[in-house]
């Protein structure tokens, strides 16, 4: 028998509701592309977590469920203990007051100095992450926020990342999209700036790791000097395997690299893109989840009357 005729093993799992895209093909652990093990894992954590009280049925979907269970290696056990200890984080945190009351009134300004920003979607779907770390200006920045509220607006732009990015690339993509593509920009990066500013990096990184795993799809690092070395190796100890394995350094030939990952209609023209949005790409937050017909659905979330399908009705 050639290896043609060997019929695939069915998915435990079936494939989420509302898919458009004929071409899509889960990566394994998702919903649609899970063993018979996996399965089981995703149901015994389900149960345990009713049985317990402490299920949120509002964020523990069975994606975010697998994102977690992906994160442990499929062990429920400790799958449990980080979804427990996040959901206590986010007490701590006071994660649900930052949603809704949270005003990052020194966005332009902040913008300046240490430019972070999402812009429009990659080949595959994926929102674009943007970080500028060699235009940081530490003394200007502190000047004018600090380091709780720039850890606050992270955790900001998490939830609107999971709550209203994904599902609206999803949605105009026509298959799920759970993860991000990641650009790093270090040029003319200053050693000295970025020690000073470590500990905001490290508080960042623990939080991207422990409360919202699994949403690195791509991760470029471009314009890496030659003394990166010594930044990558204060770095690198805080990630973990699965996440350095992601990382992609290079250096200042990056353009064919990310234009192979991103249109060029959709990278900023600084960054070998052909994208000017008028008040410039950090500002804009263009995507499709500024579209007035997402915007429509995301209402309908709010008020809880839509479907929960990815495309569209």
């Amino acid at each position: 028998m050639s290896s043609s005729d060997i019929p695939t093993q069915a998915s435990a799992s079936a494939l989420p509701e509302g898919i458009t895209d004929p071409n899509y093909k889960p990566l394994p652990g998702r919903l649609g592309n899970l063993t018979i093990p996996q399965q089981h894992a995703l149901e015994k954590l389900k149960k345990e977590l009713k049985e317990e009280g402490v299920f949120v049925e509002e964020r523990m979907d069975d994606a975010t469920l697998l994102r977690f269970l992906r994160a442990r290696k499929f062990d429920v056990p400790l799958a449990k203990k980080m979804l427990l200890d996040c959901e206590q984080w986010r007490k701590d945190f006071g994660v649900d007051d930052i949603v809704k009351n949270f005003d990052f009134q020194e966005k332009e300004q902040v913008d300046k100095y240490y430019p972070q920003f999402y812009h429009k979607m990659d080949k595959d779907g994926r929102p674009v992450y943007i970080e500028q770390l060699g235009k940081l200006d530490f003394k200007a920045l502190y000047a004018c926020t600090t380091q709780e509220r720039l850890l606050k607006r992270l955790v900001y732009e998490y939830e609107k990342f999971i709550t209203s990015r994904l599902p609206a690339c999803s949605a105009a993509v026509g298959h799920p999209v759970e993860t991000s593509c990641t650009i790093l920009d270090l040029k003319d990066v200053s050693l000295t700036n970025f020690y000073r500013v470590k500990d905001y990096v490290m508080a960042a990184s623990s939080i991207g790791q422990d409360r919202y795993p699994e949403c690195m799809g791509k991760f470029y690092i471009i314009n890496a000097p030659w003394l990166f070395n010594g930044v990558w190796t204060i770095i690198k100890p805080w990630l973990d395997e699965v996440t350095v394995s992601k990382i992609d350094i290079i250096g200042a030939n990056y353009k064919d690299k990310l234009l192979a990952q991103i249109p060029k209609e959709n990278l900023p023209r600084e960054l070998g893109g052909t994208c000017q949005c008028e008040k410039g790409c950090s500002l804009s937050d263009a995507g499709p989840w500024n579209d007035e017909k997402w915007q429509k659905i995301e209402a309908e979330m709010s008020n809880g009357t839509a479907n929960g399908n990815i495309a569209p009705a």
